[in-house]
């Protein structure tokens, strides 16, 4: 132990670098530019055998997340609804094999999610170049042979979601809008809920009370 107020001595000798021991104990990363050549390696080749569609994989929709934290954040979902394939006239059937994303759960809860996604899905539609499965015999719907020879794989993101940016308007503040108090009409309008219930139990008591004062006074 040490001596007077001094630090209680905490040395690491544990760490066994030559594998004197056994298995080295520390964590190394020598084989890290291995690693990083497999990786472009084995994307080379998923490339060339999915050729010729996109290696991003299936397009996928806009989406909002849930929860008030992050809804008015968008990224990308699962997969397009039944309805906005519906709109854009694709079948559900056909759209995985053109590469499009089906997600028979999801619903459309907005007119402008279901817009979105549709006219999402049309630009695809418009781009799209469809490879006949026999070359000898293509069929209706089948891109021509001028563009099937212009077809090029796209690498990187397909169709990635583009941040609007709306313009920021000004405004004079008029007396009425400095006047307003939105503190105290948040709290009246949140009491006026609360009272629904009760309001509509006193008016009927009241109308009771009314009808049976009218028949005690014809009574008289």
């Amino acid at each position: 132990m040490p001596k007077h107020n001094n630090v209680i001595a905490n040395a690491h000798f544990k760490k066994d670098w030559q594998g004197i021991a056994g298995s080295c104990r520390v964590r190394t990363w020598f084989n890290q530019a291995g690693r990083k050549k497999s990786r472009r390696v084995a994307r080379e080749k998923k490339a060339a055998a999915i050729f010729p569609r996109p290696t991003a994989g299936a397009l996928r929709p806009v989406v909002h997340p849930p929860t008030q934290r992050y809804n008015f954040k968008t990224r990308l979902g699962r997969g397009f609804t039944l309805e906005e394939l519906k709109v854009a006239g694709i079948s559900k059937k056909m759209a995985p094999t053109i590469g499009i994303a089906v997600d028979h759960r999801r619903r459309n809860r907005s007119e402008e999610s279901l817009a979105l996604n549709s006219k999402r899905l049309k630009a695809y539609k418009a781009s799209l170049i469809l490879f006949p499965r026999r070359t000898a015999k293509p069929k209706h719907g089948d891109s021509e042979a001028a563009e099937l020879a212009l077809a090029a794989q796209l690498k990187g993101k397909l169709m990635p979601i583009v941040k609007e940016t709306k313009p920021l308007e000004m405004v004079t503040v008029t007396p009425e809008m400095a006047g307003f108090k939105a503190y105290h009409k948040l709290r009246t309008e949140r009491m006026n809920v609360w009272q629904v219930g009760p309001r509509i139990k006193k008016a009927e008591e009241a109308l009771k009370k009314a009808e049976e004062d009218a028949k005690v006074a014809k009574m008289k």
